[in-house]
């Protein structure tokens, strides 16, 4: 993949965001594809205060206050990164529309940063054995439940920055997915 060269030519900085409930494979994606654009990575979980991570650890779910500011944080932290460089790569639930508004936001005012996500779609049954498996997460797998029912999926009409991806399968699978999709939307860029 060449889209940092790309991009950096057209004077054009990308932001994209692996979102989905927990389970879906987020912040192994995001470092495979941070990796291969050769762009910082953004791990959307370490941005969470303490008050979310306590909430979460007491497998209570989190309200739209309390994603809210952590929201604006990851926004402004991709901004930031961009300062020094043509792209980020950054995960994060984003399971609402409202949500993945608010990180347009940092193309709103910046006609020169294009936003894109990448939607993890995978079954519940898939999520919480992924999540049940996982160590050292303050996010108990009794919350896949909350998030799945939270999520508003992407719908391409209405979201055409969206890009749905498979997750049920191998890594390998989905990480070619995940590049394949990423080709193909930098080919609007070339």
């Amino acid at each position: 993949m060449e889209q940092n060269s790309r991009a950096q030519d057209q004077d054009l900085h990308h932001i994209w965001i692996v979102i989905g409930p927990a389970g879906c494979g987020k912040t192994t994606v995001g470092m495979e594809l941070s990796k291969e654009l050769q762009m910082d990575y953004i791990e959307g979980d370490d941005y969470h205060p303490r008050n979310n991570k306590e909430k979460m650890e007491k497998g209570q779910p989190l309200d739209d206050n309390d994603r809210k500011g952590w929201l604006v944080s990851l926004r402004e932290a991709a901004m930031e990164s961009l300062q020094t460089s043509s792209g980020v790569v950054m995960s994060c639930s984003a399971l609402k529309k409202k949500y993945r508004d608010i990180m347009r936001g940092a193309a709103d005012e910046h006609p020169t940063v294009k936003i894109h996500f990448i939607f993890l779609n995978a079954e519940e049954e898939v999520l919480h054995k992924r999540v049940t498996a996982r160590k050292s997460h303050f996010m108990p797998p009794s919350l896949v439940c909350s998030q799945v029912k939270t999520l508003e999926k992407p719908n391409r009409d209405s979201e055409p920055d969206v890009v749905t991806v498979p997750c049920d399968d191998s890594r390998a699978a989905v990480r070619e997915r995940v590049f394949a999709a990423v080709n193909k939307i930098m080919e609007d860029y070339n």
